[in-house]
């Protein structure tokens, strides 16, 4: 398969090349040969990924699936964003150990119009389809309802592992949460989907969709899950709620320190999930820094494209200009210490983190410093004697011209 020409489209690139892009960054793709098999077909492919719209703004985390729509959508294939107004009526149960309320429909309204204003930074208006699951669901009668959860058995509910927990430890599951698996697989249905994206968490979902598609007499789509990204402490999945997040609408200088600030390991994570530079281009960039390029150098690169992409150029370049101009009084140093300090009840007063970063002697020192000035968070001066350090966060800590340490709170 030497080219592939879809929707007037021509690539030339080989089917293995697309493979390899396609797949980056995955964690399963389920069963293992079929996206090559639906490929091979030479033809567009539906491509779903749902969003129930719980919250009114995305992260970065959030991003790792749309990324990956936006390959599909370079070659060619047909990317539909799916906003579960009716299922987030339901409340997503996926990795929870309680019955999650579920949103009224104002609430849904109002997220999903934000989603939709958001999404278009990656996605190409043009070529998505943005649908709503309440098209189909909205006007099934009880008795279609009935007859779709007539597809599932209590025991099969019962393999997910959240409801497995949760059961086995007598905490309550509520009937209508069984319906939720259901009511995506049936999507998968409505759609008529080749392939559909997810999170790690939401694989039984997945799988749910290609049993419908079955039943349904459709051939069953290929399930592709992708993992959670780590926020900015490198350990727990980013979320707003542990504050180790970079939201998409975040200030251009407030997103790119947050880049900058995490660890060089987890910057080739990111660089994977987040980045549109190819396969080839980060092998190469990695090999630089092996070979003695600066690894805040290439960190810049990401800070830059991801500021670029939620902003614009301009406004990346000018943070990252203001980013260096914080750090070159104290000449930030490159070999700088990199620790993980826990937390105290999900928080840590100031002058305790200062002293067990070992940035100074004691607590006296720290308010000491404090009010000379010479504390800085991010290149932020700390004015507050009594503030307190958020448990999921990862900062760089100054004190002084010549210490400094990037902290991670657990």
């Amino acid at each position: 398969m030497a080219a592939i020409d879809m929707q007037g489209n021509t690539f030339v690139a080989s089917l293995n090349k697309q493979l390899e892009e396609l797949v980056r960054g995955s964690d399963e793709v389920l069963p293992k040969n079929g996206l090559e098999a639906k490929l091979k077909k030479g033809k567009p492919l539906i491509i779903k990924a749902g969003f129930d719209p719980t919250a009114p703004d995305l992260h970065v985390g959030h991003t790792v699936l749309i990324n990956k729509m936006r390959q599909f959508q370079e070659y060619g294939h047909e990317v539909v964003f799916l906003i579960g107004d009716f299922t987030g009526m339901i409340g997503d149960p996926s990795g929870k150990n309680a019955t999650r309320p579920p949103l009224s429909p104002e609430e849904v309204k109002a997220n999903a119009a934000t989603y939709e204003a958001q999404i278009y930074k990656i996605l190409d208006e043009k070529a998505t389809r943005i649908d709503f699951n309440s098209r189909w669901m909205g006007s099934m009668d009880a008795a279609g309802l009935i007859k779709l959860a007539s597809h599932y058995t209590v025991a099969r509910m019962l393999e997910r592992d959240d409801f497995n927990k949760r059961y086995t430890s007598e905490q309550p599951i509520s009937i209508h949460e069984f319906l939720y698996p259901i009511v995506q697989g049936y999507d998968s249905v409505a759609l008529e989907a080749d392939v559909e994206l997810g999170g790690t968490d939401q694989k039984f979902n997945l799988l749910v969709g290609r049993q419908m598609q079955q039943d349904y007499g459709q051939e069953p789509q290929v399930v592709m899950t992708m993992p959670l990204l780590e926020g900015l402490d490198g350990v727990q999945k980013m979320s707003k709620s542990l504050d180790n997040y970079i939201g998409i609408t975040d200030p251009a200088g407030e997103m790119f320190g947050k880049v900058m600030s995490i660890s060089d390991d987890l910057m080739w994570r990111y660089f994977e999930l987040l980045s549109f530079r190819t396969l080839d281009d980060i092998a190469d960039l990695r090999k630089r820094v092996e070979e003695g390029l600066n690894p805040r150098d290439a960190k810049f690169e990401l800070a830059l494209e991801i500021v670029e992409r939620f902003h614009d150029g301009r406004a990346a370049e000018a943070a990252k200009e203001e980013f260096i101009a914080r750090f070159r009084e104290g000449a930030m140093p490159d070999d700088m210490p990199e620790l993980s300090i826990a937390s105290r009840d999900g928080r840590l007063g100031i002058a305790h983190l200062l002293k067990e970063a070992g940035l100074v002697s004691s607590t006296s020192e720290a308010f000491r410093m404090i009010k000379q000035g010479a504390v800085k968070i991010d290149g932020v001066r700390v004015e507050d004697r009594g503030l307190e350090i958020d448990a999921g966060s990862t900062s760089i800590y100054q004190v002084g011209k010549r210490r400094f340490s990037r902290v991670s709170l657990t």
